[in-house]
């Protein structure tokens, strides 16, 4: 709902204090990343796959999204380092590879609004803790985590519980 995929049938989802809706599709897009569970590469390289969050990055931002997204190790013991190859659907990736990656382009636009939709799910629990550290640093982001994995979740500041699409409970892990 909060990059209006879906309007809400009741209610609204403000987004800094406005309806979501008042926002034209553009706006929106402008200043929300999201990452889905089943991460998307194109075929082209590395660095164009990047180039699609933000196509002015500079080589530092591309490699500091490298780092933010635990991407950055494998990538320079490439070959061709962030200018190797990528198969059409990221087929040369393994799929906690593709999911860095994607995270990785998000992370390339700089947007206000970072929403991982449950897109840590092919890592291992060193790296999706190492991730979720290190994004947090990141200054002026609101962090929308969708997750299965406790421990995806536990440092969070609030956690929404859903069941059949209601929520049913609210507040810190602590507090749950």
């Amino acid at each position: 709902m909060i990059p209006r995929f879906y309007d809400p049938t009741e209610g609204k989802v403000k987004i800094f204090g406005i309806d979501a809706k008042d926002y034209k599709r553009k706006n929106l897009e402008d200043i929300i990343g999201v990452v889905p569970q089943k991460a998307l590469l194109f075929k082209g390289t590395i660095r164009s796959n990047l180039l699609w969050g933000n196509e002015n990055a500079t080589e530092e931002e591309l490699v500091e999204a490298l780092k933010l997204s635990q991407s950055y190790d494998f990538v320079k013991e490439k070959d061709k380092g962030i200018d190797s190859e990528v198969a059409q659907k990221g087929k040369n990736f393994s799929g906690g590879q593709k999911q860095r990656l994607t995270i990785a382009r998000a992370l390339v636009k700089k947007p206000k609004i970072l929403i991982l939709d449950d897109s840590s799910s092919a890592l291992d629990y060193a790296t999706d803790a190492k991730l979720r550290s290190d994004i947090k640093t990141l200054k002026d982001i609101t962090l929308f985590v969708v997750s299965q994995r406790t421990a995806s979740i536990m440092d969070a500041d609030q956690i929404v519980v859903l069941d059949d699409g209601k929520v049913v409970g609210f507040g810190t892990h602590d507090e749950l």
